[in-house]
């Protein structure tokens, strides 16, 4: 290989290798392309979590949860595991976002005379009535968390006018048979309980005929 043809080959590698470098070293169009991925994400998160507070906001006829009683009497059962959101009976998908039942967290539950006693470290603490519970059942999943077959314990109770399903997660998912016939079962396929107000009006109605 004779000097002239050395010399173009080692120019071309030399620009070649200078034009990669410029390429590599472009800072500016990283950082803005970094600095627009970030506004990206804000924005993603600040629409979902709108979307969030305005569910909440259409289920302000929701009435706050029951308190835990202060002497909740023998205790039955006890769980602890994680509690994986509500939603509306039957619908998998509705979740509840009110009074902080879409909060996903720890959870233990014991079940007493009084009913069943939910305590989350971090959020609130609830109580599902005893009267107002209708049975429980095993399932696959609730809004936004899909488990094995059966690894999911869903107590359905009457909360205000509406009916709702909670999810939990044992940490020992064995127990969750215990705790459904404790609890008795729950089809989604059984008509929902008709609200208090309207079952005085059906009762008004019957003796009207009478």
């Amino acid at each position: 290989m004779n000097a002239a043809l050395r010399y173009a080959l080692t120019t071309e590698d030399g620009a070649e290798t200078v034009r990669r470098s410029q390429e590599v070293t472009d800072w500016g169009a990283r950082v803005a392309w970094l600095v627009g991925l970030v506004l990206f994400v804000a924005l993603v998160y600040w629409l979902m979590r709108e979307g969030w507070k305005w569910r909440a906001t259409l289920q302000g006829d929701l009435p706050e949860l029951p308190a835990p009683p202060a002497e909740p009497g023998p205790e039955r059962l006890r769980m602890t595991g994680r509690y994986h959101g509500s939603t509306t009976a039957g619908q998998w998908l509705d979740r509840i976002a009110a009074h902080g039942l879409g909060a996903r967290s720890r959870a233990e539950l014991t079940l007493t005379d009084e009913g069943v006693t939910v305590v989350r470290p971090g959020a609130v603490d609830f109580l599902i009535p005893a009267d107002r519970i209708r049975g429980a059942r095993p399932e696959k999943g609730i809004a936004g968390k899909v488990l094995t077959e059966g690894g999911l314990l869903v107590i359905t109770w009457e909360h205000g006018e509406r009916l709702l399903d909670s999810g939990f997660r044992s940490d020992r998912s064995a127990e969750h048979a215990a705790w459904i016939d404790a609890l008795g079962t729950y089809s989604p396929a059984e008509p929902a309980p008709v609200p208090h107000d309207q079952k005085h009006e059906s009762q008004h109605e019957q003796e009207g005929v009478r």
